[in-house]
């Protein structure tokens, strides 16, 4: 065998019957060696900050269409988390804004329901009816 220096005139000594201990892996055993795997990395700069523009204006766009046209409202609403989660870049605050079931806009009074409630916010949704709890000090 190629890469096993175990054998002894063509034969193997486990198949005698002779117990051998292997040190070494041999390298027949790998058989992605020639293989080269793809190293992630992270998106330069430049990409980041103008994702984070373009969230910055799908949320912006979605407040004010969301009377409107909701389901304009919601769907940039998808279009500014598909933009966070393939360039890797946080929602920061930006997230409580949105229900992350239907992906509607919360607007107090609007499309949301607050209360506050023993050391807590409550934040329903009044499209799925999904609470959020936001603990306070």
């Amino acid at each position: 065998m190629r890469g096993c220096s175990l054998t002894w005139s063509g034969l193997q000594p486990w198949a005698l019957g002779i117990r051998v201990q292997i040190t070494a892996t041999p390298s027949f055993l790998f058989k992605n060696q020639n293989k080269i795997m793809r190293v992630r990395t992270k998106r330069p700069e430049w990409q980041q900050d103008i994702a984070k523009e373009r969230i910055a204006i799908l949320f912006n766009l979605a407040k004010k269409d969301i009377i409107k046209n909701p389901e304009r409202a919601k769907r940039y609403v998808e279009l500014a988390r598909k933009i966070g989660l393939r360039y890797n870049v946080r929602l920061g605050k930006a997230k409580r804004d949105f229900c992350k079931n239907c992906f509607t806009i919360l607007l107090p009074g609007i499309t949301s329901q607050v209360r506050v409630d023993k050391g807590e916010i409550v934040i329903k949704c009044l499209k799925c009816q999904k609470k959020y709890r936001y603990p306070y000090k």
